[in-house]
């Protein structure tokens, strides 16, 4: 092979590595929903209200999509990979008074007493307001009251069934 053909050949070959890893960069980041066409991960409703919608990037990178903060954390405690001690590599949650901003579930408050998709009654913001509560509070609230009964596959998804 002539040498110019082979500097031809190696570019092509080094810009095609490249693309190739730059194409299996990770992703991050909430993904965009589609409104009234996907379905929440536990409940297979769909997702049609943007102010309560939530998402989990799961340690293996893959993205789960909610209609309500309460469906993405049961769904979550009951993972394998949350069992043994490890957290999703990010969970996101709308800013329920606009229902446009993504939020950092953890960094988020929750305001509770509202109607939500699923009647766990937590929207989030981004900023402490009164009455609103950290992450680990809502959340505990959300464990105590259990799976909500609008869950159409609750006898599948409650431990030891």
């Amino acid at each position: 092979m002539p040498r110019a053909s082979r500097r031809g050949f190696l570019i092509v070959i080094a810009g095609g590595m490249a693309a190739l890893l730059a194409g299996c960069k990770e992703k991050t980041g909430p993904e965009k929903i589609r409104y009234d066409r996907e379905v929440c991960e536990i409940c297979n409703m769909i997702i049609s209200d943007p102010r309560f919608a939530a998402e989990i990037r799961d340690p293996s990178g893959k993205i789960h999509k909610f209609d309500d903060i309460g469906d993405a954390i049961h769904w979550m405690i009951r993972q394998d990979w949350y069992k043994a001690g490890q957290k999703p590599k990010e969970f996101w949650v709308k800013d329920y008074k606009t229902g446009k901003t993504w939020l950092d579930a953890y960094k988020a408050y929750y305001v509770s007493g509202l109607t939500t998709p699923m009647d766990y009654g937590f929207g989030a913001v981004a900023e402490k307001v009164e009455g609103a509560v950290p992450y680990a509070e809502m959340e505990k609230a959300v464990i105590e009251k259990g799976l909500s009964s609008r869950c159409q596959h609750l006898d599948e998804l409650e431990p030891g069934k």
